[in-house]
């Protein structure tokens, strides 16, 4: 009988059944806090990874032109004064670019002695024929016949198949009511888009000055 009640005792003093208990609940505490706090982590990332893609995505739009250069820049001279008067150059969209809304296209001009941050467009010219109404500072622009003989679809919006002539009369020099740029100078005309980069043109003037001529 003693010897029973003692083994009762040694029994009742024994926690190993007790500890095995509360290690596993500690760690199933352990693996749901592990859990949440990965499922935050990982949430975390995610977000920040797709604002970064958002960021280089629009930073690659704002960088990247949605126009491009079509061919050769066309100068056009005054003989009598010796200088470039005129110049035409050629824009189409750069590949997998959206349409352009020519109405929205600023242009700058610079040269050594002038600079006009917005020229003025001539909204006069009808965009669907060849000949471009402009007066001395201002711009505009046509669109160009393909090869079919078609002038795009009628609308203002640059679209792949379409190419877009743009003519600028270059503007006076402060004070003097004179325009162009004499041989050997330097001009530059920046293209705006109303989304993308902007296109940097500069040239100089060849040493003689022709009626027409190639701009390099």
């Amino acid at each position: 009988m003693e010897k029973v009640t003692q083994k009762r005792k040694s029994l009742m003093k024994d926690k190993k059944a007790f500890t095995g208990l509360e290690a596993a609940i500690v760690l199933t505490a352990f693996i749901v806090v592990a859990a949440v706090f990965s499922y935050m982590v990982l949430g975390a990332g995610f977000f920040s990874t797709e604002k970064a893609k958002a960021v280089v995505h629009t930073g690659v739009e704002q960088a990247t032109s949605s126009v491009e250069l079509a061919g050769e820049v066309i100068g056009e001279g005054n003989t009598t004064a010796d200088v470039l008067e005129n110049v035409t150059l050629y824009l189409q969209l750069t590949a997998g670019e959206n349409p352009v809304d020519m109405n929205k296209l600023t242009l700058s001009y610079s040269d050594k002695y002038v600079y006009a941050a917005n020229l003025t467009r001539n909204t006069t010219t009808d965009t669907n024929h060849d000949t471009i109404t402009i007066s001395q500072g201002e711009w505009d622009y046509a669109f160009v016949e393909n090869q079919e003989g078609d002038r795009g679809d009628d609308d203002n919006m640059l679209d792949a198949d379409e190419k877009v002539k743009v003519k600028i009369w270059l503007p006076e020099e402060a004070g003097d009511g004179e325009g162009g740029v004499a041989s050997y100078d330097w001009f530059q005309i920046e293209v705006k888009p109303e989304q993308g980069g902007t296109i940097g043109i500069k040239k100089t003037v060849p040493g003689a000055i022709d009626d027409v001529m190639i701009l390099h």
